[in-house]
């Protein structure tokens, strides 16, 4: 298929991590944006880094929206190619830009009107809530350009080409660098300054997809963009999309209910621990996801094209790998936490007070890697049902166990620690369930692509 990679035939180790690397560096980037805002308004102070955290978490609510039709073309895609049909990987293609357009301008609209009482949920200072506000309802105008080219990068990355994504969102992630401190301090707009910056970095991205793939490329011989939705396809993409989506909003959920109590609990400042360790601690979550994409990628044509020997062994090669780095991550968090979290707020307070949360964070941080790698494997044989499950019912169990702890005389300490213990409930009983269903899923008497 034209444009596209075959990842049916050669050496897995090498595959895997040609298709990762990309990917992981994708994840990095996105990742970046906002530590770039934090670091650069973290100089204007405490209080303004907690307007940003707050909107923060609706960033990350959108950018789990967007996941509905990242994954749906990961995997509806790339099966598609594994099983060699033109046809339906240019309808699953067309139909995922398709979804994400109407669905980005559906919240970004919601978001934009409700902004007010959104912000008010986190019960924050006059001042805090009104930068918050600003900020919010700037970033959400450019929500089309984010969740098309979520929908753009999971396309590519269903076709092996994961680095092109990586590439256009470095560039993005130039951009956003350049005009963070030119915005905020040149132009003397602050936080606000700070949210220009990223719209214009992602509008910029957009721009370059469709430069990539309408002048540049020819990816699967071409597709439209656009097109009429039919029922076959968007039924299938919601099927594999949906769970991811929901699982991730919910998750979202969460953290702002966290955020609420950490409010409470410690102030401003237990508002920025929270939303800025989570940022930093984003590092262990983008790297494993990097290789859980990846993992989700390669499976999908591999499983498509009745290769399960392939499927079992890039699994055990992607737990390796990321088993290797989250000891990395854990060590540093543990020991080194109070001089990472005062790169991004040097006040003193802060960065020790993030200590604090990154040092409980960090035990549990091979858990993550063994959720996150699972979650790639089940993705990619189309079950999404799973983590999603594992996903919900585990981060919800984080509310009562954060109020049980705080109403024992922890505080915040006792939210960071419901937030750990939830952490390794979800990589536990992801590899459990895995273990259970293995016989059934890497049957090839059985597998069925719909």
């Amino acid at each position: 298929m034209q444009g596209t990679k075959s990842l049916t035939e050669g050496p897995i180790r090498k595959q895997l991590f040609n298709l990762a690397m990309p990917i992981m560096g994708t994840s990095f980037i996105q990742m970046a944006y906002s530590l770039t805002d934090m670091a650069w308004v973290g100089r204007l102070g405490s209080e303004a880094v907690a307007a940003i955290g707050a909107v923060a978490i609706l960033t990350w609510m959108s950018a789990s929206i967007s996941l509905l039709n990242k994954v749906g073309a990961e995997v509806s895609v790339g099966q598609s190619i594994g099983a060699k049909n033109v046809t339906d990987a240019h309808a699953f293609a067309s139909h995922n830009i398709t979804l994400s357009l109407i669905l980005s301008l559906c919240w970004g609209a919601l978001l934009f009107i409700f902004a007010d009482p959104i912000i008010a949920i986190y019960k924050l200072e006059a001042s805090i809530s009104h930068n918050a506000i600003d900020y919010l309802r700037i970033v959400m105008t450019a929500l089309p350009f984010v969740f098309m080219s979520a929908a753009f990068t999971g396309i590519y990355n269903a076709a092996g080409r994961s680095k092109t994504p990586f590439v256009i969102s470095g560039i993005g992630l130039v951009i956003n660098m350049i005009l963070d401190p030119l915005f905020i301090f040149v132009f003397d707009l602050g936080t606000n300054g700070a949210a220009m910056a990223t719209w214009i970095s992602q509008a910029t991205v957009f721009g370059l997809f469709i430069y990539q793939l309408k002048v540049r490329d020819s990816l699967m011989g071409g597709f439209q963009f656009f097109c009429a939705l039919k029922k076959k396809y968007s039924k299938r993409i919601f099927q594999l999309g949906l769970p991811a989506a929901i699982l991730n909003t919910l998750f979202a959920f969460v953290n702002m209910f966290m955020c609420r109590i950490a409010s409470e609990q410690g102030g401003h400042i237990g508002l920025m621990t929270l939303t800025t360790g989570g940022q930093i601690e984003a590092i262990t979550w983008n790297t494993s996801q990097g290789f859980s994409t990846a993992l989700g990628a390669f499976v999908a044509q591999n499983y498509a094209a009745g290769k399960i020997a392939r499927v079992v062994g890039a699994y055990k090669m992607t737990l390796w790998m990321t088993g290797v780095f989250g000891t990395c991550c854990t060590l540093l968090f543990v020991f080194f936490g109070s001089e990472i979290f005062s790169i991004f707020v040097p006040e003193v307070a802060a960065y020790m007070a993030g200590a604090v949360y990154l040092r409980i964070s960090g035990y549990t941080q091979l858990f993550m890697m063994l959720e996150i790698t699972t979650q790639g494997l089940f993705y990619g044989t189309g079950r999404t049902i799973p983590p999603a499950v594992i996903s919900i019912v585990f981060n919800y169990i984080r509310i009562p166990l954060a109020i049980l702890f705080t109403s024992m005389g922890m505080g915040v300490v006792g939210i960071w620690w419901a937030i750990s213990i939830s952490c390794a409930l979800k990589g536990i009983t992801a590899v459990i369930w895995f273990a259970l269903l293995k016989r059934k899923i890497l049957n090839p008497q059985k597998i069925e692509i719909q």
